[in-house]
């Protein structure tokens, strides 16, 4: 059965509330679709091959397959192109395996993050679209450049955030809660270009293509999903250099 995806409810979906798309439960994510339909290409769980098949647009086929695991999808293709004629180092000439892009429809590279103070989650009653900064310190990244960005989810109970990091610029503007030093849990992204096949449980370095300072991480994959648009893959236990 293939419909639209602005038509879609959340018992049209898989009902697993498994997270991946970015939302906690199916209903939150079918809310977002009345007004971003793109999303709803974050669903693993739906094919799109009878949408293909059927020459249709803006149809989605509501048939669950496939997991986060598998190596192929119907009406997916491998992103990897052109590797050899990039330079594959940082600006401080490390060696990398792949650049990691943000998701098109995300104002930014999108990540997990816990505050030093997880109680700053609730008392200062931070929201989806709230403007936040911070500093990533210590282990998880040490990053010298405080980050700016916009709150995607964000669990009061936890202190568990997911944010879009930014430039500078709207909160210069708009104002902004600053919660101070963070731990970085995760990145969410594309791999588009890649010198490598990225596996589950493997760690490599890997280049944010929007670093300011334009040096590798490091992080274990734990989740990958070849989609259309690229490779969607999860990054946790972070290190930069």
């Amino acid at each position: 059965m293939t419909t639209s995806a602005q038509t879609l409810s959340a018992a049209d979906l898989p009902g697993l509330d498994c997270g991946i798309c970015g939302y906690r439960r199916c209903d939150e994510f079918a809310a977002r679709l009345a007004t971003e339909p793109a999303l709803i290409q974050r669903c693993i769980h739906l094919t799109d091959h009878v949408q293909q098949a059927s020459g249709s647009s803006d149809g989605v086929s509501a048939t669950p397959h496939g997991c986060a695991t598998c190596s192929e999808s119907p009406g997916t293709s491998a992103p990897f192109s052109g590797a050899a004629a990039l330079p594959w180092r940082d600006s401080l000439d490390r060696e990398f395996e792949f650049y990691l892009e943000h998701f098109p429809e995300d104002p930014g590279p999108r990540e997990i993050i816990i505050p030093h103070n997880p109680i700053l989650c609730r008392e200062m009653d931070i929201q989806r679209g709230d403007i936040i900064i911070g500093r990533p310190l210590g282990m998880s990244c040490g990053c010298p450049i405080t980050h700016c960005g916009v709150v995607m989810e964000s669990d009061q109970r936890t202190g568990v955030m997911v944010w879009c990091v930014t430039g500078p610029l709207v909160p210069r503007e708009q104002g902004f809660k600053d919660i101070g030093y963070y731990i970085a849990e995760g990145y969410e992204g594309l791999i588009t270009q890649t010198r490598v096949e990225p596996k589950i449980g493997m760690r490599y370095y890997f280049q944010p293509t929007m670093c300011m300072l334009q040096w590798r991480h490091s992080g274990l994959v734990n989740y990958l999903n070849r989609t259309p648009a690229g490779l969607q893959v999860r990054l946790e236990g972070l290190w930069i250099g």
